[in-house]
């Protein structure tokens, strides 16, 4: 189970840019990630790589202040909001929840929850 602390570490990394060293250090080595109701992506390296093809992808990404997230025993929820701009200067904007599943101070299981109608809608052009 984390401690508040602990996920507090993880949101600041995140927010601070360190998306794939943020997987290193607070993610299972079987840890799952999953995009809605997709197939999950297994494997600590798996989720890493994953998310250095994503940000090799983008100009930007900027990950705002988390306001709200709960903590309860294993299980913690963060509300994310996530702006990547382009390699062509286009922002678009991701509001998404997050849901994990904690073994000790690790994250083993992670779902994220977004409308993918209005999922990256365009915020700066």
């Amino acid at each position: 189970m984390p401690d508040k602390a602990r996920v507090d570490q993880f949101i600041d990394a995140v927010v601070n840019g360190d998306h794939v060293e943020a997987i290193r250090n607070f993610y299972h080595e079987t840890a799952t990630m999953q995009e809605n109701l997709g197939e999950p992506r297994v494997g600590r390296d798996a989720l890493m790589a994953h998310e250095a093809n994503a940000m090799a992808r983008v100009a930007k990404v900027e990950t705002k202040p988390v306001t709200t997230y709960l903590v309860d025993g294993d299980s913690v929820a963060i509300r994310w909001t996530f702006i990547m701009t382009d390699k062509s200067d286009v922002s678009r904007q991701l509001e998404e929840l997050s849901l994990q599943h904690w073994d000790g101070d690790r994250i083993a299981r992670e779902q994220f929850f977004y409308d993918s109608a209005t999922a990256w809608h365009v915020v700066d052009a």
